[in-house]
C-alpha cells in the first residue's frame, strides 16, 4: 500500500487530479476521485484536451464501467485499485486501496500533518510527500 501526499500550493484540486488521473490511466490502472467540488468535472474534460480523460460519476449511468469515477465516498463501483481525495480528508477506506493520494492546501495542513504521522506506524505502508516547484511535481519525503 503507498499513499502519496501532494501539496497544492500553484495548481488547484482540479489541475492535480487530472494530472494524477492522466499517469493512472497510463499505468493502466483505474481511479476512483472522492470529495470532488462541481468543477471536476469540467476539469477532467479541458485540462489536457489533447488527451481523453473518460470519466463518470458514481450516481450516474455505467458507473462500473468508468476508468475515472467522481464518488461521494470510498466506493469503487469502478473496481479502482487508487483512490484520489480530492478535498484534502483522509478516509480511514482508502487503506483498502493500492494505492492513494491524498491532495491538501493550508486549510487542510494540520490533518494531513496527523494522517502523515498516524500512517507512519503502518506496516508494509509507504509515504511520499509531493510539492510544485516550476510547474512539475518533486518528491520531497
Amino acid at each position: 500500500m503507498r499513499v502519496d501526499f501532494y501539496l497544492l500550493e500553484t495548481a488547484s484540486a482540479e489541475q492535480a487530479t487530472a494530472q494524477l488521473a492522466r499517469a493512472t490511466l497510463g499505468a493502466g490502472e483505474r481511479l476512483l476521485v472522492v470529495g470532488a467540488g462541481d468543477d471536476m468535472d469540467r476539469a477532467l474534460w479541458e485540462e489536457f484536451p489533447q488527451h481523453f480523460l473518460a470519466h463518470g460519476r458514481a450516481d450516474g449511468p455505467h458507473a462500473e464501467r468508468q476508468p475515472i469515477l467522481l464518488a461521494p465516498d470510498c466506493a469503487a463501483a469502478n473496481g479502482a485499485r487508487y483512490v484520489l481525495l480530492a478535498d484534502g480528508q483522509w478516509r480511514e477506506e482508502a487503506l483498502g486501496f493500492a494505492r492513494a493520494f491524498l491532495l491538501f492546501d493550508d486549510t487542510t495542513r494540520a490533518g494531513a500533518r496527523d494522517t502523515w504521522r498516524r500512517l507512519g506506524n503502518e506496516a508494509g505502508l509507504e509515504r511520499n510527500f509531493w510539492r510544485q516547484e516550476s510547474g512539475r511535481w518533486i518528491k520531497q519525503a
